[in-house]
């Protein structure tokens, strides 16, 4: 206990002193805007963003092009729009997108394959397969595999490996992927209809998490219910949080399910925390060029709670369009964003570049803490991944119609950065576990107990200073991290098997509510500092 509480007094003190964090640029130019990323598997990032800007920067490889009859500013198009980033080697290579994929969704099924569904035009009902082939691979595309078009819709990967399907411009509805006996189908929900506000929407790009019962809490503009998709029925109505603001898009907030812990008790908890937002009629305010000050506030509740309600905390800087990370010791990572205006073309100012620490677990008061800040303003169609190392990979921000260099407030960003959280601060190495077994890309099943053996250089280790986390790594998009998941699944049962060697046993969840199969990140975390994370596949 006594070492814990040494590393977390490190911790505070290191970003007290100077902020904390450091930022590193990747890449000055990858050619393709972030608009969208997804972390998979084999430690390589798909990264794409719309196809009717015309050209980008990036040229598709041995004189291929695009050609689309239907896209509105290129017929033919020789350029690429979306890439693979391999993390290991800070390389990049171009894919080809056919159709066009603006404002779009998707997750990671259970095989590790990202699935992409929707878009604009010619898109908007097309579903996309991304395979990580070892030797490379490209996009597929079905047409016509969603029932209706969708359009910034929100995806949550199912218990039983499907996706679901959520909302968009103009549809109050969802469905899912793939499709069930082949049918295709959209099912009405009326929450969508109601929390729509006229002429701004409000409720786009809705917040969901797959509850600890199977349940899914969706969160719309300033609401939210406990949704029981197999049934269509709503099971609960939460309150609304306090002052009626909104917090999706446009008014863009973003939103957590904090980690699941105590696993294997009888009664689990489950909290969601909402941070940042715009107040109510800024979107009209910035159409008129009146930039309103971002919200700084961030609601939290339990929904597991027979009553819950939220309770509302203070951030250091008010935010909007803000990314949040789940970070591999339990921590939220809020990155990214602007403290004026909204989300939408050219409507915001003020660019945010200090992230944010939220430690769920200290006391009330003292869980943010401001870090060192980025250059590089990260405004609209802005996106962060967590990378196995423990960094945060940042890219994006295009405000603009078309790419736009030169001539505007915030010029198109096709630089790649880097941010690594203060526990990879080089003061903590030997602090930092370094995992002998499992190897990387392990299978496990539901309910398997697992021994995990590490290497620590520096302290004692008890079961007081060290845990295993999983993170499902989430598709991130318009400041929402859809399917984001951390599970805390062990911390008891230390053994010291060498001078410097440890095993940890845990238990890997037994029930798909609280971990749909497929591919998580594993991590020791002794006292709050991460070991690099390895990849094991729930099957």
């Amino acid at each position: 206990m006594i070492l814990q509480i040494l590393v977390l007094t490190l911790l505070s003190s290191s970003t007290a002193d100077d902020g904390g964090g450091q930022w590193q640029l990747l890449q000055n130019d990858i050619g393709v805007l972030p608009m969208h990323m997804q972390l998979l598997h084999n430690d390589r990032v798909v990264i794409y963003d719309r196809t009717d800007f015309g050209t980008s920067n990036l040229s598709l490889p041995d004189g291929k092009c695009r050609m689309d009859p239907n896209d509105t500013a290129l017929q033919v198009d020789c350029t690429a729009h979306s890439l693979e980033y391999d993390v290991a080697s800070n390389s990049f290579r171009p894919l080809m997108v056919q159709t066009d994929v603006w404002c779009s969704a998707g997750a990671a099924m259970s095989d590790g394959t990202l699935v992409q569904t929707g878009g604009f035009n010619d898109g908007d009902r097309r579903v996309r397969i991304f395979k990580p082939y070892p030797n490379g691979s490209d996009w597929e595309e079905i047409p016509f595999a969603l029932s209706v078009r969708r359009w910034y819709p929100t995806n949550h990967i199912l218990p039983d490996g499907r996706q679901i399907v959520i909302g968009g411009r103009r549809q109050f509805n969802y469905e899912f992927f793939p499709k069930t006996g082949g049918a295709s189908k959209a099912y009405s929900l009326p929450f969508l209809v109601e929390t729509n506000d006229r002429l701004i929407e409000n409720n786009l790009y809705p917040f969901v998490f797959l509850n600890i019962d199977g349940s899914l809490f969706i969160f719309a503009n300033n609401r939210s219910i406990l949704f029981d998709y197999a049934r269509n029925k709503v099971l609960k109505t939460f309150p609304a949080i306090p002052g009626g603001d909104p917090r999706c898009y446009p008014s863009t907030g973003s939103a957590v399910l904090l980690p699941l812990r105590n696993l294997q008790a009888a009664t689990i908890g489950a909290e969601v925390l909402v941070c940042g937002g715009a107040p109510k009629g800024s979107f009209n305010e910035a159409q008129n060029r009146t930039f309103v000050k971002a919200l700084n506030t961030c609601a939290r509740t339990t929904i597991t709670d027979p009553k819950p309600e939220w309770v509302i905390e203070t951030m250091p800087v008010g935010r909007v369009m803000g990314d949040m990370i789940l970070l591999p010791n339990g921590d939220v990572l809020i990155i990214n964003g602007a403290g004026l205006g909204t989300a939408g073309w050219d409507n915001a100012r003020d660019p945010v570049l200090n992230p944010v620490v939220y430690r769920p677990s200290d006391p009330p008061g003292l869980r943010f803490r401001l870090l060192n800040p980025s250059t590089i303003p990260r405004l609209y169609h802005s996106t962060a991944v967590l990378l196995g190392d423990g960094r945060i990979l940042v890219g994006g921000s295009n405000p603009n119609v078309y790419y736009n260099f030169t001539g505007v407030p915030f010029p198109t960003e096709l630089r790649l950065e880097a941010f690594s959280p203060p526990y990879l601060d080089p003061k903590f190495e030997n602090l930092r576990p370094i995992i002998l077994s499992p190897s990387s890309q392990t299978k496990v099943r539901h309910a398997q107990q697992l021994v995990v053996r590490f290497k620590l250089t520096g302290g004692g280790v008890t079961s007081d200073t060290v845990e295993v986390t999983m993170v499902a790594p989430p598709f991130n998009t318009h400041s929402f991290s859809m399917s984001q998941r951390l599970l805390v699944i062990g911390g008891e049962n230390v053994t010291k098997v060498g001078n410097t060697t440890w095993d940890i046993h845990v238990s890997i969840p037994g029930s798909g509510n609280i971990a749909p199969s497929g591919y998580y990140l594993l991590f020791v975390v002794h006292g709050k500092i991460p070991s690099k994370g390895i990849w094991i596949r729930i099957a």
